[in-house]
């Protein structure tokens, strides 16, 4: 059987309708819109992997809704939920407790349901980053990392950084940003945790210089996606020093005109896909006491792409 044939079978086979049964537990993805989402094809596929009885469904839910919502699910008895945009940060008040990172971050993308009912708050997105850096054999500890965007996934990857031990990191905004306040009060927190030195800059001539001792590059904005697959927030590659990892939050298209740049200068590049398989696999952990099989549903995932 050639890979096509494989990657079809494959697919065909995870399409296929898996037994429901009176006591499956329920886990949800919650935000607006959700229906790109990869995250049910992810956790179904290790659910049936590991011959676990749960479903993980996706609900389009509106900020308006959540609180009703999170309520019912939570008398119903479901195990957890993930959150995306617009909930991230509208679900804070209405957990009873907050991890760490969830905490500092001020967003929470993971729910978990005790089993006295407590809503319990996580963020794993910046633990699925380092974790994805990690599995490629990318070093980061004692290292200086530029961040471009502070966003969900910027703000949760600034936040488990400086909780990993990078050693130094500059932080990229546009002018004006209305995330300003929130991004000072996080830095503020993290400068009372961390030994890590923080530097809030805009974009222009300081990104050159922060470039040229940086060993780890990272986009985490949205440039490079639709309907910007063509546009970098870098572009001329010139500045890259050598030795710099080029990593990007973007996992379609898979190379980014950033990594491409990267690529083109022989550096090593990291795309979007890591994070998102190990932000999943935490969660997982969190729901099922289990460790995702990520083997097979990277594969599952890269062919399904």
């Amino acid at each position: 059987m050639g890979q096509g044939e494989r990657g079809k079978a494959m697919r065909e086979k995870e399409d296929q309708i898996f037994e429901i049964s009176g006591s499956t537990k329920l886990i949800c993805l919650l935000g607006s819109p959700v229906s790109h989402s990869l995250s049910p094809r992810i956790h179904n596929g290790a659910f049936r992997e590991l011959g676990l009885d749960y479903v993980y469904l996706a609900f389009d839910v509106k900020t308006e809704d959540l609180t009703f919502v999170l309520d019912a699910l939570r008398r119903m008895g479901a195990r957890g939920l993930n959150l995306t945009m617009p909930l991230k940060r509208s679900v804070l008040p209405l957990c009873d407790t907050l991890s760490e990172a969830a905490e500092i971050s001020e967003s929470v993308n993971t729910v978990v349901f005790s089993e006295d009912r407590r809503i319990e708050g996580h963020s794993t997105d910046g633990s699925g980053f380092f974790r994805g850096l990690e599995s490629e054999g990318i070093s980061y500890r004692g290292k200086k990392l530029v961040l471009l965007g502070a966003g969900g996934a910027g703000t949760a990857i600034l936040v488990q950084a400086a909780l990993s031990g990078v050693r130094e990191l500059s932080l990229f905004v546009r002018r004006g940003s209305r995330d300003l306040p929130r991004i000072r009060r996080i830095l503020a927190s993290l400068r009372k945790r961390s030994s890590c030195i923080f530097s809030l800059l805009e974009y222009g001539e300081a990104l050159y210089r922060e470039l040229s001792d940086c060993d780890i590059l990272v986009n985490a904005s949205s440039v490079g996606m639709a309907p910007d697959k063509e546009r970098s927030l870098i572009e001329d590659s010139s500045f890259f020093p050598e030795g710099l990892t080029v990593a990007d939050v973007i996992y379609s298209p898979r190379k980014t005109k950033l990594l491409r740049l990267a690529e083109e200068r022989g550096l090593r590049t990291v795309n979007g896909l890591p994070m998102l398989l190990f932000q999943g696999a935490e969660a997982f952990r969190l729901w099922c006491g289990r460790e995702m099989p990520m083997e097979n549903i990277r594969r599952n995932i890269l062919n399904y792409l």
